[in-house]
């Protein structure tokens, strides 16, 4: 295949990505008759039928993060990278690894993938549910998603909560070592948001549920690496590469370290701060550009965390602190470290109040402060990431069923997974998981969230269901 070849096929190739991300999307709003869901299917089967003539066979495959087409890995383009993120995870929800299809695909051929992908989300088992709808479609044909992880790592929730304690252990062993004047290893530090920047990537949904495990007596370790992922998360949506992921990632991990400088009996007050408290408290940004400026030789990094050390309390309109002289414009990095900072200290257990604010209520506040006190677009990105109900909000069903949301659903953001804890009777139950999009036969939502509730009402530990 010459260079022009090979262009022409990565054009065809993405285009078929986003196309086939289109119809799924809309099957998903839109009953089968709907017109936007007929025309959309029309030209997905007309775009595979020309590619088709001229590749025999066409097999879209899941690799890790990305979309080969007949062995070519398929770059991602700006303008489809949503539809690319939505694919992938559709793809991953099924454990669908590849679909190859072949001869003249029909429409009728196309509708049975749509429905049987739908049928599948609902499935304990859902790609042994996919395969079996599509076994008498001759032209289509399906296969399991490959998992390339080590041998021992299969359980992947066992990864994720290593990666994330690891991370914890990790910075609370920099603080400590910066008090007493040791030398801090950057390069593991690197290493270990990569970790976490590898996990977002695969796993997303379940590393964002650990930031909901809160730890009041180690606030500031856990709160650094909440941040450190929020925020990465936040990035991914955003579009940043894996190296600015991974930047991003290790400014915010390092965007308290003033409050090292802060005493103890202040930083762990029981009760709330006086105004000359709070006076040593606002002091922590300056402090943090000045540790960071210390932790290793003056390069690029080294400069960005200092910027955003010394701006994540400075607010998107500047009403916050520290004060500067004359107006600036805030770094990217900044802004989006301090709606992770935002959100992750409201919903948070402090020594000083053990009582966290449940995550749509922080939402609902940070959604007033958007545009003044936070970056107006970047909160919008970030809402869509945590979803209306954010993981880890208790919920009460219209079933009287108690549940906590494990995963949010980007589609519906109003209809999460959901753990269920307590059932109709109030008895506490194993946790089954509930999906909120799954209807009876008559068309109706089996369940809906009726409103949110506050876990220490109910002396419910998140941590239990949760890790």
């Amino acid at each position: 295949m010459d260079n022009k070849q090979e262009r022409e096929l990565h054009k065809h190739a993405k285009e078929l990505i986003n196309q086939l991300s289109v119809v799924l999307r809309t099957s998903q709003i839109h009953d089968a008759n709907n017109i936007a869901l007929v025309s959309s299917m029309s030209r997905l089967v007309a775009m595979l039928n020309t590619f088709i003539e001229q590749e025999k066979i066409i097999t879209l495959e899941l690799r890790g993060e990305f979309f080969y087409i007949n062995e070519y890995r398929i770059r991602y383009s700006l303008e489809y990278l949503l539809n690319f993120d939505f694919l992938i995870r559709e793809f991953k929800k099924r454990e669908l690894g590849s679909v190859s299809f072949k001869n003249q695909i029909k429409s009728e051929d196309m509708k049975a993938l749509i429905r049987a992908c739908i049928a599948a989300s609902f499935s304990q088992e859902p790609f042994e549910a996919l395969e079996e709808k599509m076994a008498d479609v001759r032209t289509i044909s399906v296969g399991r998603l490959q998992k390339v992880v080590e041998e021992d790592s299969y359980d992947v929730r066992k990864m994720v909560k290593k990666t994330y304690f690891n991370a914890v252990s990790f910075t609370q062993g920099v603080m400590n070592k910066m008090k007493s004047g040791e030398k801090v290893n950057i390069k593991k530090a690197k290493r270990v948001v990569e970790s976490m920047v590898d996990q977002i990537l695969e796993e997303e949904q379940m590393l964002l549920g650990m930031t909901a495990i809160k730890d009041y007596d180690e606030y500031t370790y856990h709160h650094s690496v909440n941040v450190s992922i929020l925020s990465v998360a936040l990035g991914q949506r955003l579009g940043l590469n894996r190296r600015m992921l991974t930047e991003l990632g290790m400014v915010a991990l390092f965007h308290d370290l003033g409050k090292m400088e802060i005493p103890n009996e202040v930083l762990n007050k029981p009760t709330n701060f006086t105004d000359d408290e709070w006076k040593i408290i606002r002091k922590h940004p300056v402090w943090g550009l000045k540790a960071v400026l210390k932790l290793k030789k003056f390069d690029d990094l080294t400069i960005k965390s200092a910027i955003v050390a010394f701006e994540h309390h400075m607010n998107f309109d500047l009403s916050g602190y520290p004060k500067v002289r004359k107006p600036l414009e805030l770094e990217l990095y900044s802004r989006i470290v301090s709606l992770s900072d935002q959100y992750d200290a409201m919903t948070s257990a402090r020594v000083y109040s053990r009582t966290p604010m449940s995550p749509d209520k922080a939402l609902s506040i940070m959604m007033e402060r958007a545009g003044t006190q936070l970056d107006p677009l970047l909160f919008k990105f970030f809402t869509n990431m945590v979803g209306i109900y954010p993981i880890g909000t208790l919920v009460m069903l219209d079933t009287k069923e108690l549940g906590l949301v494990c995963e949010s659903n980007q589609v519906f953001p109003a209809r999460p997974r959901v753990m269920v804890i307590v059932d109709s009777k109030g008895n506490r139950i194993k946790g089954s998981t509930v999906d909120l999009t799954e209807k009876n036969e008559q068309e109706v939502f089996l369940r809906s969230i009726s409103k949110t509730m506050d876990p220490n009402k109910y002396k419910i530990n998140l941590a239990e269901y949760l890790l």
